[in-house]
């Protein structure tokens, strides 16, 4: 259906699917353990009692405690679920492009940065049981790629929402379109304001130059996650980890403390709406939270001994990722390199031309 953009509403529907409690919670509950599991194995990793162990023996093969082995699982399926869903609830918001408003379109935006950032981090903690299998790591890349592909596409249709002064009760599609009316201040005849927030010149511009910085950071971290993810030899590792996940979870904080603060659910929406339905719960509602559940049934399987996860790998300074026994992700060992390691498998397609590269010399 072709959206109306000559008649600008005095309210517009909420939309529960997108910015209800549940939804919300959902994203922000997950966010939240996934990072403090992050920070949890990461200074583990390097002042805990097995980076104490492996400085005293001058080995990476100091044995992994069993929070780590249950964290390192945990993290992992909450950072595919948030990842997933960020691109699954960015894909519908397009989808509807005729029907939301710059509100929902807005949040939906924020969420899928909330995502960004927790996979980030996750990748920071876990980047060598990544590494240490092709497939996951080019699915992890295709992911990546895809989740940065739709936060730009998010943040242009900001940008022009922004330039072309476009009431908040008119669908963004009508962005894109020329003769719209121009942001301005409508009376509801309640009593509680008006339905658009009118920018100013300064605020506006503010939100302008804001937008532009954070499609180029995405863009920006999306070039060094690819690096760390595919590089072999890792300088710094432990202080890339550090800064790295510091900053991740700043922009999660950030993110979601502006979530709560223009959500209906939680706090004062920058547009009028018809009706409450997004403080409403409901089953779907409630859904959202209990498929944060399912990781946990991660933690009886590895219990049973039916799943393992690759110990840390220590930094040592000379520009490789580690050296050390590793345990495979799963039970079948993975191909041997030079000195039994197994902390980096090359993608066969790359590794096999280079190989025959090799042999004609």
């Amino acid at each position: 259906m072709a959206a109306d953009c000559s008649v600008v509403p005095t309210s517009t529907p909420s939309n529960s699917g997108i910015a209800g409690a549940g939804v919300l919670l959902s994203f922000i509950i997950t966010a939240a353990v996934a990072l403090s599991i992050s920070a949890v194995l990461v200074f583990s990793d390097t002042w805990g009692r097995a980076a104490r162990q492996r400085k005293a023996s001058g080995s990476s093969s100091a044995s992994t405690s069993s929070f780590a082995i249950i964290g390192r699982k945990l993290l992992n399926s909450y950072s595919d679920q948030q990842i997933v869903t960020g691109i699954g609830i960015q894909s519908l918001g397009l989808s509807q492009i005729s029907s939301l408003v710059p509100y929902h379109f807005f949040l939906i935006w924020m969420l899928g940065l909330l995502s960004t950032a927790v996979h980030n981090a996750a990748l920071l903690a876990l980047v060598h049981d990544f590494r240490r299998d092709w497939v996951l790591r080019w699915l992890r890349q295709a992911l990546m790629f895809v989740n940065l592909a739709l936060s730009c596409i998010y943040g242009i249709f900001v940008l022009r929402e922004l330039a072309a002064g476009l009431p908040q009760t008119l669908p963004m599609v009508c962005a894109l379109e020329s003769g719209v009316p121009k942001n301005t201040t409508i009376a509801t005849g309640d009593g509680k304001g008006d339905t658009t927030a009118a920018w100013s010149g300064s605020a506006g511009a503010f939100q302008f130059i804001a937008t532009v910085a954070v499609v180029a950071g995405n863009c920006v971290v999306f070039i060094l996650s690819t690096w760390y993810l595919h590089s072999r030899a890792q300088r710094f590792y432990r202080i890339v980890q550090l800064v790295g996940l510091a900053l991740m979870a700043a922009v999660a904080i950030g993110v979601a403390v502006r979530i709560v603060l223009l959500s209906q659910a939680f706090g004062h929406p920058s547009v009028s709406l018809s009706d409450v339905g997004e403080t409403q719960w409901s089953f779907g509602q409630l859904l959202s939270l209990l498929m944060l559940l399912l990781p946990l049934i991660s933690v009886v399987e590895i219990a049973r001994g039916e799943i393992k996860v690759a110990p840390p790998v220590q930094d040592d300074g000379s520009g490789h990722g580690g050296s050390g026994d590793t345990v495979p992700l799963v039970e079948h060992q993975l191909p041997m390199g030079k000195a039994g390691h197994t902390s980096f498998q090359p993608t066969p397609f790359f590794s096999s031309s280079s190989r025959r590269t090799n042999s004609g010399r």
